[in-house]
């Protein structure tokens, strides 16, 4: 039979072993914390994470069809791995018609545009930084004929012995101006009228091009050499176009991230940029 004397000291037993436990439970509790809260400024001392002072947020880009390949496989990939926090959307077509889409409403923050002649206007009607415009790369127009059908072609100018040509709708598509003002030039734009067929894109230029619709075409030497189903017979011959074919790049004054829209702007100008930009046939401009 049990005391309640000894009752009383088991109970006491258990109360001091529960309390010991609490303690070192604490204690415990309390040393762990102490080495994640070390741990964690190890890790932002050694090593900081890319992009961690930036607030992030999406990065919206309407660029030249023509800047797709490159933008999408290289540039993009580049810029969201040196900052995690921002995600970047490209939109791709004609400058002409995004620069339609600008002036209707479009939400971007940075236009690349593959002619001067839609930046200018954007410009003028205010709904570009004017600041911010940047001439980036410089390209040329070649003409191309499907593979296999090369030897026909010795020249720019023997473009006149295709039955069906294509080019870029001149009223929208930079590519599609160069190609008629090189053909005015050269004396071929009236008796080739009757042959043309009019792209809504650079890239359903080449497209054609490239599944034999079109026996002939013209297409910046980017896209040409994105592809080798076509064949590229010569460039625009020296003096047929007034002025360089030029991309200038700016951001819109609307722009809803514009420290997105700056951090993307001034990637497009780095040396990393600068060698894709080479790599897809592109010529980077010096600032």
């Amino acid at each position: 039979m049990r005391k309640i004397g000894e009752k009383n000291l088991s109970t006491e037993l258990r109360i001091c072993k529960g309390i010991r436990r609490a303690v070192l439970s604490a204690a415990m509790l309390s040393l762990l914390a102490l080495t994640a809260c070390s741990t964690g400024q190890a890790k932002t001392a050694d090593s900081p994470v890319p992009g961690g002072d930036e607030q992030g947020g999406e990065i919206f880009i309407a660029a030249a069809a023509s800047l797709k390949p490159v933008m999408e496989e290289v540039l993009i990939p580049g810029f969201t791995k040196s900052h995690p926090v921002f995600t970047v959307t490209g939109t791709y077509d004609s400058s002409g018609k995004l620069q339609k889409q600008i002036e209707e409403g479009l939400e971007a923050d940075l236009f690349l545009s593959a002619a001067t002649k839609q930046m200018d206007a954007l410009n003028e009607k205010g709904l570009l930084d004017s600041a911010s415009v940047t001439m980036l790369l410089e390209n040329q127009i070649v003409l191309i004929v499907p593979e296999g059908s090369e030897d026909s072609y010795g020249s720019f100018t023997d473009i006149e012995k295709a039955a069906v040509i294509a080019i870029g709708d001149p009223d929208s598509v930079p590519a599609g101006q160069y190609a008629k003002e090189a053909l005015t030039q050269t004396g071929l734009w009236d008796s080739l009228n009757t042959k043309l067929s009019l792209g809504t894109n650079v890239t359903e230029v080449l497209n054609w091009v490239a599944e034999g619709s079109a026996d002939a075409g013209i297409v910046y030497a980017t896209d040409a050499a994105t592809t080798q189903r076509v064949k590229v017979i010569a460039p625009a011959p020296e003096g047929s176009l007034s002025e360089r074919v030029l991309y200038p790049a700016a951001i819109l004054s609307g722009s809803g991230s514009r420290d997105g829209a700056e951090l993307f702007l001034a990637y497009l100008k780095s040396s990393e940029a600068k060698d894709a930009f080479s790599s897809y046939g592109f010529s980077p401009l010096p600032e």
